[in-house]
């Protein structure tokens, strides 16, 4: 099976992007996966396929790189808007993009007629521990002790859609990420496992940040794991509702804003176009 694909980026967050209106390319798990190696594949950080939606303008049929099914992606669904717009899927600057984490508002941002990027209503922050879900006796898990082995840590837990465990570090490039973040993202605490954030506060308003991504690994950028990072940090008082978060592959802007929803802002680029045979 020949397969078109659009390769974009958002921060070094990368995806493969397919057309698939009426539902006709059944990839199964091993394929995805496949694609998605950086050695076999074409190499990405998720597989996005342009779906429609009868209740939004397009449905993010979106997949992790190891092929398993993801609720949303912060990175992924500014890069899904610009490829729809770039593949005169639609004409408009502003859609209403259905996730299997709800319904998302993107509105481009445009540079000389351009899409370069888009801004994103990502909706409220769930914080209850039974919806994250994440297992502690408290109702919120918010500076919460957790033990692994013998390591304890302290972390606030938040969902956006997708499950989050934000821990606080005195030097983001020092912290474990490849060795704790997996042991986090498969542990008994959370039955869905997590996303696992390590961030270092700069400032009120500026974070840095690593994270492991559920199903994916440490990836350049994050931006679901943004957003629950900046809820995380107002929650522990470390900040105020806007930061910069600085991550290894760029920045995005995040706003909490006092109606509870979070805004991100970030880049979007197509890299390439091509074709892969798929068996």
């Amino acid at each position: 099976m020949l397969l078109n694909f659009a390769k974009y980026e958002g921060l070094g967050n990368d995806f493969i992007l397919i057309k698939n209106l009426d539902g006709a390319i059944p990839l199964t798990v091993e394929q995805i996966a496949r694609l998605c190696d950086r050695n076999f594949g074409i190499g990405a950080d998720g597989l996005i396929f342009a779906r429609p939606s009868a209740s939004a303008d397009f449905f993010m049929d979106y997949y992790n790189s190891d092929g398993s099914l993801a609720e949303m992606c912060g990175n992924g669904i500014r890069c899904y808007t610009k490829y729809l717009v770039d593949e005169w899927l639609t004409d408009k600057s502003t859609l209403i993009i259905e996730t299997r984490a709800g319904h998302k508002q993107v509105e481009l941002v445009f540079d000389g007629g351009k899409a370069i990027g888009a801004k994103v209503d990502m909706g409220a922050p769930e914080l209850a521990a039974l919806e994250i879900p994440v297992r502690v006796e408290a109702e919120k898990a918010i500076d919460e002790q957790f033990t692994f082995g013998d390591t304890i840590i302290r972390a606030t837990c938040v969902s956006l859609g997708n499950p989050h465990c934000v821990i606080f570090v005195d030097d983001v490039k020092e912290a474990p990420v490849q060795t704790l973040g997996p042991v986090i993202e498969t542990s008994d605490y959370f039955p869905q496992k997590t996303n696992v954030e390590f961030a270092q506060i700069i400032s009120k308003d500026e974070i840095a940040l690593r994270v492991w991504e559920r199903g994916c690994g440490e990836t350049l950028a994050c931006g679901t794991g943004a957003c629950a990072t900046l809820v995380a940090a107002a929650l522990n008082d470390k900040t105020g509702r806007f930061a910069v978060i600085h991550l290894p592959g760029g920045d995005l802007s995040v706003t909490w804003n006092e109606d509870d929803g979070i805004l991100m802002e970030g880049p979007a680029k197509k890299v390439f176009t091509g074709s892969i045979d798929v068996k």
